[in-house]
């Protein structure tokens, strides 16, 4: 299963105890659904989760049943309610007029509770929208054909405390969250905080991995920049081998010479630690570095 199933197969074990809500979540499914006017109510759903939940969830709300139920099978379910008087009450207990209205418009009215404005949102969600797997990338829709009734969404879900960013494509109108946060947010409050806690848990996981990459990456160019520090040095060194005999140069210099030939894959505090006595990183590197004047300067350079 995609993540996204498994997100509403969670919500859709929530239990359907009060009414309101009820009503509030087959609202949320109605305005996201594939058709909900004067002639037809018909929400089309993959979901064998969905397809379980609906007919309880439109008892509990308004003591109906589907004038067309699924086919027995896999693939894309079914269900329809087309007699007039139950479209009548489905219309009387959201405010329409289904005959005559030009465009959904969402009812505050009745989603003045949160429980209930929740409640809708998780319907609009299980029939309209789809949340991407974390593994892959952080993205929550909501898509609806209705564009009032997509602006009016948004203004609920700023109002319940969230940031929606919307987008029209190809006729259709969505609200969607982009960061990993705000999606966890959204689905623990709708009902589902075993998906979100998969969620974080996989930005957890990518934190860390990323970190990791990160310092190898910083480790790997560090220990390629030492090594090419050090095959400077040698070849420095041994420039000024080819002028002059190091054992003749000043004893310091002469140990860091000769120190550095010998451990060409010591760091510099290494180096150091083996001097007589041991010195630290920087007064080598400083002996290197006269090393180094000397060697490109010429036979005369260490006077």
């Amino acid at each position: 299963m995609s993540f996204s199933r498994d997100a509403k197969a969670e919500l859709c074990r929530l239990p359907v105890n009060r009414k309101c809500c009820a009503q509030a979540e087959c609202y949320g499914l109605l305005l996201y659904a594939n058709r909900f006017d004067g002639s037809e109510a018909r929400i089309v759903t993959e979901s064998e989760d969905l397809a379980q939940r609906l007919p309880l969830l439109f008892k509990k709300a308004f003591h109906i049943t589907f004038d067309r139920l699924p086919d027995p099978g896999p693939g894309k379910r079914v269900f329809s309610i087309m007699d007039g008087d139950k479209l009548d009450l489905l219309s009387a207990a959201f405010g329409y007029d289904l005959g005559s209205a030009v465009a959904h418009h969402v009812n505050f009215g009745i989603l003045e509770e949160d429980h209930c404005r929740l409640s809708f949102f998780r319907g609009a969600f299980l029939a309209g929208g789809s949340v991407t797997d974390p593994q892959k990338g952080y993205h929550l829709e909501l898509t609806t054909t209705h564009r009032s009734v997509d602006r009016e969404m948004q203004t609920l879900l700023r109002e319940a405390g969230f940031d929606p960013k919307g987008i029209c494509r190809g006729g259709n109108h969505m609200a969607y969250f982009k960061r990993s946060e705000d999606i966890a947010d959204f689905l623990t409050a709708l009902g589902a905080p075993l998906a979100a806690m998969e969620l974080m848990n996989a930005k957890a996981e990518k934190d860390i991995r990323g970190g990791v990459n990160r310092r190898v990456n910083c480790d790997a160019a560090n220990l390629d920049k030492a090594v090419d520090a050090a095959q400077a040095q040698i070849e420095a060194i041994r420039r000024l081998q080819t002028r002059m005999d190091l054992s003749t140069l000043p004893p310091k210099l002469a140990e860091a010479a000769r120190l550095r030939l010998e451990n060409p894959d010591l760091t510099l505090t290494e180096l150091g630690g083996l001097c007589e006595p041991p010195i630290t990183k920087s007064t080598f590197n400083y002996r290197l570095k006269k090393l180094g004047e000397m060697g490109d300067d010429g036979p005369d350079a260490e006077k």
